[in-house]
């Protein structure tokens, strides 16, 4: 809705409106504070595919969300904008996963890891993943520098790692509150430096990054697990299993999410895999686990980092399948409710 056009008139109670913009939105990049990037991107997903898929699909299911929060309302009006899905890396994205999806069926066959024809191609989707990371970094930064706040919508769960890079070139220190069903801490997982199953690992080797706290992680390998040891404090881990004793042993949530909260530092990232929740919320996620948060947990810990006083410097959204409506639904009201709490933290000077 920009400013200078007083005949715009919008109710968030009137029916949602097929705009082509988020949440039925009026508002124009100019007007908004929040910006949501989409990166259609899972070339290197070892499972399931359809998060390329998901940012069409939660932008089509968002004009059914009402905006209306007891906790945050009137939060929407400082504006939240989608830019439009990058067809270039669609198109990219086509191609270099069927030269990924090759590989990791040459690695399930048995090949050894030094193949010659598997080491080239590994190093094709290396270097476009390279690129990708630069791209998403250029755009951020581009937006930051306009004094938005900033979110990344995928797509895998490699796709933030240039947003975050960009928030360390202007945070001296933050933390990431990291929640999913895995700890995405291997390294160079199937030959790809990039894979979305290594992203914390990339995100460890900056330092402005001075807390990776780890929440609902129920999947994990044994590298993983040194990983996050020979992090040393820099990592705080609450798996889901930690977190349910907790709970069996009478544990309010709320205590429980003090605890979570207490470990963040003032600045924070929040990267919310979708397979974090219970798989009766992400059915068609690319690798769902048994377990995981209830919706209303995964919301009471968003709302109180917020209310805690700390700052949301950035945020992404990934593994939502774009194949299944459901999925869809549940990413749209769980994008809305980022941006909300991004625009509340860090509202505009």
């Amino acid at each position: 809705m920009s400013k200078s056009d007083q005949q715009v008139v919008f109710s968030p109670s009137d029916v949602g409106v097929k705009n082509g913009k988020l949440f039925g939105l009026p508002f124009e990049y100019e007007d908004s504070q929040v910006i949501v990037l989409p990166v259609p991107w899972e070339v290197t997903v070892s499972y399931r595919t359809g998060t390329a898929q998901g940012p069409q699909a939660i932008l089509d299911a968002s004009t059914q969300v009402d905006l209306f929060d007891p906790v945050w309302p009137d939060v929407w009006q400082a504006g939240f904008y989608m830019l439009p899905i990058s067809q270039e890396w669609q198109q990219k994205n086509v191609k270099l996963r069927e030269l990924a999806k090759a590989c990791i069926a040459k690695l399930e066959a048995g090949v050894a890891t030094d193949d010659s024809e598997l080491l080239l191609h590994q190093g094709e989707v290396n270097a476009v993943s390279s690129e990708l990371n630069d791209w998403v970094e250029r755009q951020a930064q581009s937006h930051l520098s306009l004094g938005k706040t900033v979110g990344v919508v995928g797509g895998d769960h490699s796709v933030p790692l240039g947003l975050i890079r960009a928030l360390a070139t202007r945070y001296e220190s933050f933390g990431v509150l990291h929640i999913d069903a895995h700890a995405d801490l291997r390294r160079g997982y199937e030959g790809f430096q990039y894979s979305h199953a290594s992203i914390m690992e990339n995100v460890l080797h900056l330092p402005h990054v001075s807390r990776l706290t780890q929440v609902g992680i129920r999947d994990y390998c044994d590298e993983e697990e040194q990983t996050a040891r020979e992090a040393g404090d820099r990592v705080r881990f609450f798996s889901m299993r930690a977190l349910r004793k907790r709970s069996f042993h009478g544990e309010p949530w709320a205590r429980t999410c003090q605890h979570i909260v207490e470990t963040l530092p003032q600045q924070v990232y929040i990267s919310f895999d979708i397979d974090g929740l219970d798989p009766s919320l992400c059915p068609e996620t690319g690798t769902p686990v048994p377990g995981g948060l209830t919706w209303d947990e995964a919301l009471f810990l968003l709302d109180l980092v917020v209310e805690s006083g700390r700052q949301i410097i950035g945020f992404d959204l990934v593994e939502v399948s774009g194949n299944a409506e459901w999925d869809a639904i549940v990413g749209a009201r769980l994008l809305l409710r980022l941006c909300l709490l991004a625009a509340q933290s860090h509202p505009r000077v």
